[in-house]
């Protein structure tokens, strides 16, 4: 008897383990006994066979295109739950096929706790997963202006360039987040983690643990055996940093030394992590300007400038808005459960003359109410009066009657009351489509009176 006889032997005593194994072409080269009966097949049926048309929510097929091994995943299969794995086979360095198996919970005595800690743990990577998945495409970025287009065109390219940082600007609301999900989701790191780091949401006192996590009792109410930063998490994918013009200067220096030693070191360790990670950044203020002023560290502005992609507003593509008005309708008739049809000409020709201060999110949310305003109305189309929300700020100057300082305040006044108009007074969203930070709003709408 040959080791590979003696291995299938093997195999096919243990009634607790069910064995499979495909070619590169997803075909059952060898299937065992008690995976068999979990089938309730026989091994003609099996053997030779797609392995999709056995079960068609097999892992094998992920495995194989993309070399890396899937592992302590739930399977649950015609009554029977295992604990599965599935890992690539290698011939030298060519991915020849995949070996599978899984380990029936009736070994446990404590099955029903198995049972239990697995569904949390599946739930748990789920979360994970989803909150480190790049959601967009190139697809979903809508726009013909020539411009943008320019803008698009360069972001598809260096996406390809997967050492090369990128810095995304433009004003807020003009879709910066978009271009770098899909900047990841079109590289070689699509299939590792894309994590988002809102540099203007995190205290200056957690940042640095936030970025590059620290080891256990490294502080006061640290988490019991340490916690992995956003750099850590995101290895060999890529790392968002949003909002970097609101970094501090402290942290700013700390960046720097990342990017320079491709390492970090936890809060409270004594060895530095190396780590591959591609860093896309983004912001709404002027770096350069910021660096002239020592706001900004000029080292660390041409680190993350290697590529710019400089999103236009949306008042500088008004022939876009059509285009955008009607993708954002069958994107809000999904998430309203809404089945408005259409938008009539002289709307359009309305929104195309509104200034967008909030670009392409203040769009959507106008589309939003519009939507919802017609649907209340029992009406499938939009037109001038659901528009209600868009109104003109006059900004006409009467020589002698007001000083350029008294106009100056009336006119923001009336922007802030509009955005919050425009947001339900949603304060945090306020500050997006401003461009400001929460404590600037608050200081603004108590100089101008606004409850």
């Amino acid at each position: 008897m040959n080791g590979s006889d003696k291995l299938a032997e093997i195999f096919d005593q243990n009634p607790y383990m069910a064995v499979l194994i495909v070619d590169k072409a997803n075909q059952v080269i060898y299937i065992n006994k008690t995976y068999l009966r979990i089938l309730g097949l026989s091994a003609e049926k099996v053997l030779g066979k797609q392995m999709l048309s056995i079960t068609p929510a097999t892992r094998t097929v992920k495995v194989i295109s993309s070399g890396k091994a899937i592992t302590a995943y739930n399977w649950n299969i015609n009554g029977y739950q295992m604990i599965a794995c599935a890992v690539p086979l290698f011939n030298e360095t060519e991915i020849v096929g995949c070996f599978a198996y899984s380990i029936s919970l009736n070994i446990w005595d404590s099955k029903a706790l198995v049972e239990k800690l697995l569904s949390e743990i599946n739930m748990l990577k789920e979360e994970v997963y989803k909150s480190h998945t790049a959601q967009y495409n190139f697809e979903d970025i809508v726009g013909k202006d020539k411009r943008f287009m320019h803008t698009k065109l360069l972001a598809e390219q260096v996406a390809h360039q997967i050492q090369t940082k990128v810095l995304i600007t433009g004003e807020t609301g003009t879709g910066k987040e978009l271009f770098a999900h899909a900047i990841h989701n079109a590289s070689a790191r699509s299939l590792y983690p894309f994590v988002r780091v809102n540099c203007a949401a995190i205290p200056e006192t957690l940042l640095e643990a936030e970025l590059f996590g620290y080891e256990d009792g490294a502080f006061t109410g640290a988490k019991k055996g340490g916690k992995l930063g956003k750099f850590e998490l995101a290895n060999h994918g890529t790392i968002f940093l949003d909002e970097i013009g609101e970094m501090p200067l402290s942290m700013q220096s700390k960046l720097l030394v990342v990017l320079q030693e491709r390492e970090i070191e936890r809060l409270g360790g004594n060895r530095a992590i190396k780590l591959d990670v591609r860093v896309v950044s983004a912001t709404h203020r002027n770096l350069q300007s910021m660096v002239e002023k020592g706001l900004f560290r000029e080292d660390l502005y041409y680190r993350l400038n290697v590529v710019q992609v400089e999103v236009p507003a949306l008042r500088q593509r008004k022939d876009d808005i059509r285009l955008l008005a009607e993708y954002l309708l069958g994107k809000l008739n999904q998430r309203l459960a809404t089945a408005i049809s259409g938008i009539s000409k002289d709307a359009i020709e309305m929104l195309k003359q509104h200034a967008w201060p909030g670009n392409v999110r203040e769009l959507e949310n106008v589309m939003e109410r519009a939507m919802s305003l017609a649907y209340m109305e029992k009406t499938n189309q939009l037109d001038l009066k659901h528009f209600t929300s868009i109104k003109k700020l006059s900004t006409t100057y009467s020589p002698g009657q007001k000083t350029l300082k008294i106009l100056t305040q009336e006119f923001e006044q009336k922007v802030i009351a509009q955005v919050l108009e425009e947001t339900g007074s949603n304060k945090v969203q306020a500050t997006e489509l401003l461009g400001i930070d929460l404590s600037s709003l608050y200081r603004k709408l108590k100089s101008h009176e606004i409850p």
